[in-house]
């Protein structure tokens, strides 16, 4: 396993974060996964095992539930790991159990620890973009909860990219911690995060942790062109995130190619295009099984040739939008001189 910095701290975080989305099942969160305590605490083990030292969950996804059964599944390992979790979803009834605001982030943070066994957060996330809360609100919250010793690092997720530029101008203008990352939406089947997101990502040194790297399962191979798949898979019953499936699934008949001269899996190569991405700190990977944990933790093992992200950039490339088009065309040249006459 390789270790790589997270943003521009000195944070060391594993290449392959696991994500325990499938932990518990309640409510909306039951099409992802349902998966109870001895199954939980057996993917635990075999992840750090692996040499995995990054995890990732939310206050929200089985209604808490994943939180506990994840502290639990740690126990007395908490400090082998890089612990992340995020607030923003709503966690009761009431008008103010939902947003960022600062009541919200106080409370949710002292609910996420005690569901956690932990006594400090290392990576505390916003889930999304709060339009009703000022964001000076909110890095305010979260710089008070560094400074108290319960979070160590924020991040985010979700944003776009004159949202995380406004959160960072902010942060710099009234000196609060700032974002270190950001978790996004990022995959070879939706490479929208590389118009705008990317660039400030690279220009400001965050990092990027990638959630749904197989874009719900679609780039598992285990999809026809009809979108029919097993009777326990994801996207069954939860047809998320959006993807033009037949754009799609022609990439996945090249990446089929790929990974049978490889002898890997659809899905490792799926995995492998982004570990070779610069731009990608950590990607997240969940499971239902231990056969499907192993598959995307052999995932780092599988190295792609030139060619091979030749042939993956040409069949996943996006179409050209206006400005990105124009700003290409206006510099290819900025560094060559002008020919000189004879």
């Amino acid at each position: 396993m390789k270790y790589k910095q997270l943003g521009r701290t000195g944070l060391l975080v594993s290449e392959l974060c696991f994500g325990t989305m499938t932990f518990g099942g309640r409510g909306f969160w039951s099409a992802i996964g349902q998966l109870p305590q001895d199954a939980a605490d057996n993917l635990v083990g075999r992840v750090l095992e692996a040499g995995v030292n990054f995890i990732d969950t939310a206050d929200v996804y089985s209604e808490g539930e994943s939180e506990k059964m994840l502290g639990k599944a740690l126990g007395n390992r908490r400090k082998d790991v890089v612990l992340a979790t995020k607030v923003f979803g709503r966690m009761g009834p009431g008008p103010n159990q939902t947003g960022l605001s600062r009541s919200h982030i106080m409370q949710a943070v002292e609910d996420s620890l005690t569901r956690l066994g932990t006594d400090y957060i290392d990576l505390y996330q916003i889930h999304g973009f709060d339009a009703v809360t000022p964001m000076e609100e909110t890095l305010r919250a979260l710089d008070d909860l560094v400074h108290a010793g319960k979070v160590r690092y924020i991040g985010c997720s979700n944003l776009a990219a004159w949202q995380l530029m406004k959160s960072l101008w902010l942060s710099d203008k009234y000196n609060l911690y700032r974002f270190e990352s950001l978790q996004a939406y990022y995959t070879i089947a939706g490479r929208d995060l590389e118009r705008d997101i990317v660039p400030v990502l690279q220009d400001q040194n965050l990092g990027l942790m990638v959630w749904s790297p197989l874009a719900g399962g679609l780039l598992s191979g285990k999809y026809d062109r009809n979108g029919k798949g097993p009777g326990d898979a994801r996207r069954v019953e939860f047809d998320f995130p959006p993807v033009d499936k037949e754009r799609a699934f022609d990439l996945v008949d090249v990446m089929r190619e790929i990974a049978a001269d490889k002898k890997a899996s659809v899905a490792q190569i799926a995995l492998s295009w982004l570990l070779h991405q610069p731009v990608v700190t950590s990607v997240i990977v969940g499971a239902k099984t231990p056969e499907q944990l192993a598959d995307n933790l052999g995932a780092p093992d599988v190295s792609l040739s030139a060619d091979d992200l030749v042939r993956l950039k040409a069949a996943s490339d996006l179409p050209a939008e206006y400005p990105g088009w124009m700003i290409h065309h206006q510099s290819t040249n900025r560094l060559t001189p002008p020919a000189q006459d004879a």
